[in-house]
């Protein structure tokens, strides 16, 4: 049992549970503010992302381990591919209906949650926080902000 649970091991298990924190604090925004995509869905695309970033690290060392030699490389390439398969994701969450559009702060907000994720993942702690500290000032603060702007086109047209 002892040589599973290494430092470093312990290291990645912290990893992972601090995206799902911070992708948690996301998506309970969402979640209080009544979109479709919440707390799960935010918090499972943070851990996605930061599972993702840790395997990129992980990888030459497995494959060392494994195999005997690391192979070509890079493992900002599963970074730039979380970003491909999180922009199919935030497009399934964008809705065009009676030539409005719906769903695009969801979209970038899952969109965002996967970069703190991938942060996260790669040990980029600080920024992860901060970005999520943002993200939070930008869905809750903004959205009054807009509300206070909407009320006053409302006024101007009357």
């Amino acid at each position: 049992m002892n040589e599973i649970l290494t430092p470093h091991l312990m290291s990645i298990f912290g990893r992972l549970i601090l995206a799902v924190v911070l992708g948690a604090f996301i998506g309970f925004e969402r979640e209080f503010s009544r979109k479709y995509a919440g707390l799960r869905t935010y918090t499972l695309v943070s851990l996605g992302a930061a599972l993702f970033a840790v395997l990129s690290e992980e990888l030459p060392f497995l494959a060392m381990q494994n195999f005997g030699s690391v192979y070509s490389f890079d493992p900002s390439r599963i970074i730039s591919q979380i970003v491909v398969g999180i922009g199919f994701l935030g497009a399934g969450m964008v809705i065009f209906h009676n030539e409005k559009v719906f769903g695009l702060t969801t979209a970038a907000g899952i969109w965002v949650t996967a970069a703190v994720g991938a942060a996260v993942g790669i040990g980029a702690y600080a920024i992860a926080a901060f970005a999520t500290i943002l993200t939070l000032f930008i869905l809750v603060i903004l959205r009054w902000c807009e509300s206070l702007i909407k009320r006053n086109d409302n006024d101007l047209i009357k």
